[in-house]
């Protein structure tokens, strides 16, 4: 750790930490709020400096002194802020030493403390209460020259205020064919710019379910090798519960990022075209772009959501919990059973399994799998932290336990994160679409892939 002894009060140094710090780099300089000694707005300082501006409604859900602290671990350990520097060292209080102390423990984040120490009193003040806080291990920096040789340049081409607006090129209203006709319905209803968008997202699907039969499920026998038995074709075999929570998962992750529900449906055709090359039929309901799920009331994660999210929401649980509303589109009915072990390990996937919490004693069926964009694994790693770090939170136990609650809690959580969630908004209460998909192995020749992707000119009526 550094300690800064600034003795001539320079306000050159204080404009230097200012302007070192890049939280998109992980640098920043904490400002603490003057006139107060509490431990709780240090940990909102924290919050502020990384970019989380605490709380910007007047009714906005506070944090206490430890869940703010825990908070600022969490966020640490997520988004990886590995450099800190703190001004106003002078004026810090025992208690606050050991919050950064515990912080800088628990992270390995580099700290730093800037002091404006014009008399030996103050810095003999200081020591002691590093002493008193364990801080023991203290390189000390003096002279305003020195200073500022230790603070480091400016950072250079750092990002402020939120990304630039989001962009999609919207596509018209596809038509309601299935896999058989849609591409040649859309070639014929279409413009040719239109067509073209729209072409992309549907050979995207196909590409997609090509290399993901490719890598997951076991080979199928050869075309007219045990493909048929005696008595003539086999019946369709429906996948098994591992192989339907495998397809949950790819059908997930093929539209979490879906602009529209257009941009869905086209995909979803190509994806149902791929697999028929491998003698695979998918089923996805009739009543698709009615139905609730990913690419339907999903919104993509872009940098600028994520800003919101970040700039508003400072609680991991609360940021977590908007993030699942906007990349599942599912009910908070289900994501209110998400449970702390329901994100596997790198934050890629939420499984939740309402079928066990529901029907007890019954055997399994295939859980609700639901893939995580990456802009949001931080947020679901934050939260999975701070529950973890909770006294008395067990694995098994509510990853977003009083996030939605009652409807007071729930509108106050929307209005806290200022985005539309249009999963809220959405009239059907059926099962996610991508759950209510099916697939069976036809036992029959794979068609060439040209029988699925056809040369627009013979289309043509």
């Amino acid at each position: 750790m550094r300690l800064l002894l600034d003795g001539d009060d320079d306000r050159a140094v204080h404009r230097a930490a200012y302007q070192w710090a890049d939280p998109g780099r992980g640098r920043i300089t904490v400002d603490p709020t003057p006139h107060t000694t509490s431990p709780a707005y240090l940990a909102l300082d924290v919050l502020r400096a990384m970019g989380r501006d605490t709380f910007a409604r007047p009714e906005a859900e506070r944090m206490s002194t430890d869940p703010a602290w825990r908070a600022v671990t969490c966020w640490t350990l997520a988004t990886d802020p590995h450099e800190v520097i703190v001004l106003r060292a002078h004026r810090l209080t025992v208690e606050r030493l050991r919050r950064l102390a515990a912080w800088r423990a628990d992270t390995g984040i580099h700290l730093t403390l800037l002091a404006h120490t014009p008399e030996q009193a103050d810095e003999q003040r200081l020591r002691e209460h590093l002493t008193a806080a364990h801080l023991v291990d203290v390189a000390t920096v003096r002279g305003t020259a020195a200073v500022l040789g230790a603070i480091g340049p400016a950072a250079v081409g750092r990002r402020i205020g939120p990304s630039p607006q989001d962009h999609a090129h919207a596509l018209p209203t596809v038509p309601r064919s299935g896999v058989a006709a849609f591409r040649a319905d859309c070639w014929r209803r279409q413009n040719a710019t239109d067509f073209a968008h729209t072409d992309a997202q549907y050979r995207a699907g196909y590409a997609a379910a090509r290399t993901w039969l490719a890598h997951t499920l076991q080979p199928q026998p050869p075309p007219g090798e045990a493909t048929e038995p005696a008595g003539g074709p086999a019946d369709p075999t429906p996948f098994s519960l591992q192989e339907t929570e495998a397809l949950r998962l790819f059908l997930a992750r093929l539209t979490v990022s879906s602009p529209s529900p257009q941009h869905t449906v086209a995909r979803v055709r190509g994806a149902q075209a791929g697999f028929l090359t491998r003698s695979l039929l998918l089923n996805v309901p009739d009543d698709l772009t009615s139905r609730a799920g990913p690419g339907i009331t999903t919104v993509p994660l872009t940098p600028r959501t994520v800003h919101t999210i970040t700039v508003r929401l400072p609680n991991p649980l609360r940021a977590a919990a908007i993030a699942a509303l906007l990349f599942t589109g599912t009910d908070t009915s289900l994501l209110s059973m998400t449970q702390v072990a329901s994100v596997e390990k790198a934050h890629a996937t939420v499984a939740i399994d309402r079928d066990s919490r529901i029907n007890i004693g019954e055997p399994p069926g295939p859980r609700h799998l639901y893939a995580v964009p990456p802009r949001a694994r931080p947020l679901l790693h934050a939260a999975v932290e701070f529950r973890r770090r909770t006294p008395r939170t067990a694995d098994n136990h509510g990853l977003f336990a009083n996030c939605f609650g009652t409807t007071p809690r729930l509108e106050a959580l929307i209005a806290d994160a200022g985005l539309p969630i249009p999963a809220l908004a959405h009239p059907d209460s059926g099962d996610d679409w991508h759950t209510a998909a099916r697939c069976w192995h036809l036992n029959t020749p794979a068609p060439p892939a040209p029988d699925v992707l056809p040369r627009l000119g013979e289309l043509r009526p």
